[in-house]
């Protein structure tokens, strides 16, 4: 493992230099830093939330206790559910404007990309193929696949059927590393209705346990997460998307899952091609690697990396030049779209200011709410060149109270959740993304850790019982 990523480490850090300028310069035209939590109110009642400065707090335990055991959950409960359904009711023409605008921006650098992909690797051409690939997922498929604009007429921008049925739709609307229906059951369902839980797929604490109870020296850790960066996507999210698929697939058809199987050890193509012992031999029967590699990984790897500098080809003399010069550039360009998911995606939720949570609660109650904010974390945002650096997962506290939003109303929705959880001593993380990076690889490399949220002091009303969350459909809407 080490030795494959030793030579790309070097190349992998040039490139990260892009990234580092693309969100800094968006953050630097934000303006001035905001908040990094909510300031609690104190509340002149026995329901609202206790104020106690951070500062002040005698103890993390007695601060986390004092705001949780005296918060007013039906409030906030109420003050949350209106404005979400204020948002809804709002959304309009304007969405979709906002929407072809984002678009828009996203097209030009796909058409800068492809033009030029032919040239001699340069960061340009680089920068324009990765931010093509990173707002087709984190901005227009993110967002449809939750429905966000199933209730304005927005084309093919609808959760009931985008870049699902067959693989021309999956390579025409949206075409990644991971297949739609597998990121629909992943990311849709179970990260979103499980969040913090031991059933969340994207609970980066408990899948980093390796690392953080490795016994290699520190500098080791790091490399790893370093060598991570560029590759997650294929390397793990893609094979634990399917996974989940699969389970799914499983119990619909009522078929046993494999004896030694672990349900929420996260899938990698490691395991996947190379297993070591019983469970990961299980989960080889569960993600067969000929099924995956021709479902999954495959119609993009043919598809971007194949097809598209196919033509280059026919030019005669300096065809095949061109063709190894794009070849390059996508290469490259996947390289820093990883690094830049990354960044903005694997951090939302991570950090040793973040809770994590051992059992289930009804979607859209109080409890529900409190989960998603004290779960997450927001970066700056404000402006669409901002927010299009971020790939809108700056409003990462907004989109899991409310996951079938469009764009702008979480732009619109952002401040007054803000102010509502200040109202009520619910705190709200928000900091730079480099703050979360850094918090983030302290927790996987086990400098530090997540926080448990002390469960035993939420309305009992709020619990799900032994029936769970249930669903009908993916796309995040838990009444559809």
């Amino acid at each position: 493992f080490f030795s494959f990523f030793h030579h790309d480490i070097t190349t992998t850090m040039k490139f990260a230099i892009a990234i580092i300028a693309l969100v800094g310069c968006a953050e630097a035209w934000s303006g001035a830093s905001k908040s990094r939590v909510a300031s609690p109110v104190a509340s002149s009642t026995a329901k609202q939330a206790i104020a106690i400065p951070l500062e002040q707090a005698p103890t993390v335990e007695e601060d986390d206790i004092a705001w949780v055991a005296n918060l007013d959950y039906e409030g906030f409960h109420k003050e949350v559910n209106d404005l979400g359904k204020k948002l809804l009711q709002e959304t309009g023409e304007a969405d979709v404007e906002h929407l072809h605008k984002i678009l828009k921006w996203r097209d030009i650098s796909a058409a800068v990309g492809i033009a030029t992909m032919w040239m001699t690797p340069n960061p340009l051409t680089v920068a324009a193929l990765s931010t093509w690939t990173y707002a087709s997922w984190t901005m227009v498929a993110h967002h449809t696949c939750h429905g966000g604009y199933n209730r304005v007429d927005a084309g093919k921008f609808n959760s009931r059927g985008f870049a699902l049925g067959n693989v021309v739709k999956r390579v025409q609307d949206w075409c990644d590393w991971m297949a739609p229906e597998a990121w629909n059951v992943e990311h849709n369902r179970l990260h979103h209705y499980h969040l913090g839980e031991d059933k969340d797929p994207d609970l980066v604490q408990r899948n980093l346990e390796f690392l953080r109870d490795s016994k290699v020296p520190m500098y080791q850790k790091y490399a790893t997460v370093l060598a991570l960066m560029p590759i997650w996507k294929w390397a793990y999210y893609a094979p634990n998307t399917y996974k989940e698929l699969q389970i799914q697939k499983f119990k619909r058809n009522e078929i046993d899952l494999p004896k030694d199987f672990e349900p929420t050890k996260a899938a990698t193509v490691s395991h996947i091609l190379l297993p070591k012992d019983a469970a990961e031999r299980a989960t080889q029967q569960v993600v067969k690697p000929m099924d995956f590699f021709a479902n999954v990984l495959g119609p993009f790897l043919f598809s971007r990396f194949i097809l598209l500098p196919l033509p280059l080809l026919a030019v005669p003399g300096v065809g095949q030049s061109l063709f190894f010069h794009a070849i390059i550039n996508l290469v490259l360009a996947d390289l820093l779209t990883n690094l830049h998911g990354f960044i903005t995606i694997v951090t939302n939720h991570c950090g040793d200011d973040i809770y994590t949570f051992d059992d289930q609660v009804k979607p859209k109650s109080g409890s529900f709410y409190v989960r998603q904010i004290v779960g997450s974390a927001n970066y700056k945002t404000g402006d669409d060149v901002t927010d299009f650096a971020h790939g809108w997962l700056n409003y990462q506290i907004e989109h899991h109270v409310w996951p079938d939003l469009s764009m702008l109303q979480y732009q619109r929705g952002a401040p007054q959740l803000k102010a509502i959880c200040e109202k009520y001593g619910v705190p709200y993380v928000q900091e730079s993304v480099w703050t979360r990076l850094f918090k983030t690889i302290d927790v996987m490399v086990g400098n530090s850790s997540m926080k448990r949220f002390p469960t035993e002091l939420e309305p009992a009303t709020d619990k799900a019982g032994k029936t769970g969350v249930t669903w009908k459909s993916t796309n995040g809407a838990i009444d559809e």
